[in-house]
């Protein structure tokens, strides 16, 4: 099932991830695609406060992982930017912790998909399209518009509808 959204502030895009987590459980792999500073951590954001994770999210740029305790589930952050290969992938050990918390791996297409046969797909694109000025990991784009698609893969998704979601 695929869903299409366009979310004219990075506010819209946190309140996307907002809206994703009643469909969210523990076990559930989301992967996060787009150009750099189309607000991935900005969708995260929003999932980590509907969780009830206390501490910020951040973009895990530079420790590539980050574990957030103390919501509904737990919520494991993965920035795979700077990894090349799935091997890479394979020695963060993101397996290990799947089943029990929600997975979310930005940047992490064609790298993580073998961890779960079942996955949350969320592309997000400037609807404008180019870089900003200071583009970068982490970087906020702006009061851009995004255009974003939901897509649920495998079984885990087929009865989902995707389409309670707003935007």
């Amino acid at each position: 099932m695929k869903r299409e959204h366009v979310l004219p502030t990075p506010e819209d895009t946190r309140a996307l991830g907002a809206a994703l987590v009643p469909l969210l459980r523990a076990g559930d792999l989301v992967v996060l695609a787009g150009p750099l500073g189309a607000g991935k951590t900005a969708l995260t954001q929003g999932i980590g406060e509907a969780l009830g994770v206390r501490e910020p999210v951040t973009s895990p740029t530079f420790v590539i992982a980050r574990v957030h305790r103390g919501g509904r589930v737990p919520l494991v952050h993965v920035d795979a930017y700077r990894l090349g290969s799935v091997a890479e992938v394979d020695d963060l050990d993101l397996d290990a912790s799947l089943d029990e918390s929600v997975t979310l791996v930005e940047w992490g297409a064609g790298l993580v998909e073998g961890l779960a046969e079942d996955r949350l797909e969320v592309r997000i694109d400037r609807a404008a399209g180019g870089a900003v000025a200071g583009d970068g990991p982490g970087d906020e784009a702006g009061d851009e518009e995004r255009a974003v698609e939901v897509t649920g893969v495998g079984g885990r998704w087929a009865g989902v509808d995707l389409g309670v979601l707003t935007g």
